[in-house]
């Protein structure tokens, strides 16, 4: 199936998103991963007028994204692809909203939300950040989100609301999925009594079953005190003093509700004792239900089978790629990549270079990184030229990380004077990014990583290898040589340099809302160099329509720069010689 790559753009924040369209379903795809330790895709439909929505979805414990997801069942698949169907449910709700959905399906890479709270102690404060990133990034800054989560995803879901002193007022609908076992009066009640307070568009469904006596070989499933049942009736008697709970009965469930419906505990009494788990969820249309009841949906409203999303699910498993699309074999056929030097034989590593050059002056320092970047003394995986894709259709060979001096298993980043860096680049026919095309790479990165400031020595080596390491650290080893972004400010090409020649232009720095903490800047002089700056190569030779074009021939056209640059025309540096 043959993608086409899209490309939102909000101008308040230089905000772009790309993603991958699936024409046959009418979807937006995108897959990355954060920091090493949790995967996210995101599905939405292309933009229009309706106000959005996030529909964020914590995975539950042993399901990967691809699993939540599902997809028709086949030969040699695994049964948790058939269980959620979170992706078919979606697309059914998208077919009946007045608002625009984007879903995004959040994953921890070691398939417990759990464990991963008990391995960070900053988790809360963590999720609560992706959180907040997430909506902007994918939603938009005025969009609504739905926190819902199943089994495990409610840890997801708790942490979130522990992760700040109150729940976020853009969150309207919190629906844990069969997953509430961590409720705590003591750490959630009062924060959820004051945010349904707050806004009567606000709502808390939560679809549970009786899993008191639920028995797998022979043994019980939950302890004396376990379960979601349980934590349902802890629930209920902490909202009893704020508001009255209502009681009814609809075939085998009972529905407490509360704040004119608004409060939906719905209970599964299970008479034949299953273990209905992921039935409430996948042949339940338990998601649906969650994000479909409204104020004018009966009491007695509850989950029920058959699936109403079956002709929507899909026919092979989703998410499996980060990032924008890879290379088409046409791509790769018209576009002349540029060859970039073998590894010498029994080169130094990244440490054993910086160690060497600690103590030199600025000049010589510079003259050995250049003489290990031109010998071909860099990492093998920062050889494999990305995809990106701009907004006018021009399409980019991106080098996937920053240049490193050393291996695979032990490199440094390399910040360099843009001179230097110039050089490097003439010597490979690249050039540095202008500024639209870091928001692109940006955007297509398969791999984000959180900007992790330094104080001073800024300037010292030793600085630049705790960032580096840092970085290395937060990308971790599934992002190796994939399109990685968030770690470093870009040294760029800027028009302003025009003007001021002896001056080294920066930006970028990004977050995971999309937003820049280095906007444009040609503050320094061009002798300055910190740990923050990265260099990032882009192939001089580009795609439009499928033939190929000098990005250096483009930028100083006044007629088409502004396909490749938003400041109009951008010539090279000439302080590089």
């Amino acid at each position: 199936m043959k993608n086409q790559s899209i490309i939102f753009v909000c101008p308040t924040i230089w905000l772009l998103i790309v993603v991958l369209a699936s024409p046959a379903l009418g979807q937006v795809e995108v897959t990355q991963l954060i920091d090493g330790d949790v995967r996210v895709h995101v599905s939405a439909p292309p933009l229009d007028d309706r106000p959005c929505r996030v529909i964020l979805f914590a995975t539950p414990n042993g399901n990967t994204l691809e699993a939540t997801l599902g997809c028709q069942m086949a030969p040699g698949l695994e049964w948790h692809f058939d269980i959620q169907h979170i992706a078919a449910q979606t697309k059914w709700l998208q077919k009946h909203s007045a608002e625009r959905l984007v879903l995004v399906v959040a994953q921890a890479t070691d398939l417990s939300w759990p464990a991963y709270r008990a391995r960070r102690t900053d988790a809360n404060a963590r999720i609560r950040a992706l959180v907040d990133a997430w909506r902007v990034r994918f939603g938009g800054p005025n969009s609504k989100m739905t926190l819902t989560g199943h089994s495990g995803g409610g840890s997801f879901i708790f942490g979130a609301i522990e992760g700040g002193a109150e729940i976020p007022e853009y969150i309207d609908r919190i629906a844990p999925l069969d997953a509430n076992y961590a409720f705590d009066n003591a750490l959630h009640s009062a924060k959820l009594v004051r945010w349904l307070d707050g806004d009567a568009a606000r709502r808390l469904v939560v679809v549970v079953y009786d899993d008191r006596e639920i028995t797998l070989d022979g043994k019980k499933v939950v302890g004396p005190d376990g379960g979601t049942f349980r934590a349902t009736e802890r629930m209920a008697k902490a909202f009893a003093p704020h508001f009255d709970l209502h009681e009814n009965a609809a075939g085998d469930f009972t529905i407490r509700t509360g704040l004119d419906g608004r409060v939906r505990l719905v209970v599964h009494r299970n008479p034949l004792n299953r273990i209905l788990h992921t039935v409430l969820v996948g042949e339940m249309n338990g998601l649906i239900f969650a994000q479909a009841v409204d104020a004018k949906t009966p009491v007695t409203e509850v989950p029920q089978e058959p699936r109403k999303y079956g002709e929507l699910i899909p026919a092979e498993p989703q998410a499996a790629e980060y990032g924008a699309r890879d290379w088409s074999d046409e791509e790769r056929a018209a576009l002349p990549l540029p060859r970039l030097p073998e590894r010498p034989a029994n080169p130094p590593d990244g440490r054993a270079v910086c160690d060497e050059v600690a103590t030199l002056p600025l000049a010589d320092r510079e003259a050995r990184f250049e003489r290990e970047l031109l010998a071909g003394n860099f990492p093998e995986s920062l050889r494999n030229w990305r995809r990106v894709e701009l907004p006018s259709g021009v399409v980019l060979a991106v080098l996937p990380d920053w240049l490193a001096v050393g291996s695979d298993t032990n490199s440094v980043h390399t910040p360099l004077t843009p001179m230097t860096a110039q050089r490097i680049a003439n010597a490979w026919d690249c050039l540095l990014p202008t500024p639209l095309m870091v928001d692109a790479i940006d955007a297509a990165a398969a791999v984000h990583v959180t900007p992790q400031p330094f104080g001073e020595p800024r300037e010292a080596v030793a600085t630049f290898v705790a960032s580096s390491t840092a970085i290395q650290a937060a990308r971790g080893p599934q992002g190796v040589g994939l399109l990685l972004t968030g770690g470093k400010k870009d040294v760029v090409l800027s028009a302003r340099l025009a003007a001021r020649p002896n001056r080294v232009a920066i930006y970028g720095w990004r977050q995971l809302n999309g937003e820049s903490i280095q906007p444009l800047t040609t503050v320094h002089v061009n002798l300055y160099v910190d740990y923050s700056h990265g260099i990032r190569l882009v192939a001089n030779q580009a795609l439009l329509d499928g033939e190929p074009l000098s990005l250096t021939a483009l930028l100083a056209d006044p007629a088409r720069c502004r396909l490749v640059s938003n400041e109009g025309v951008v010539r090279l540096r000439t302080d590089a010689n």
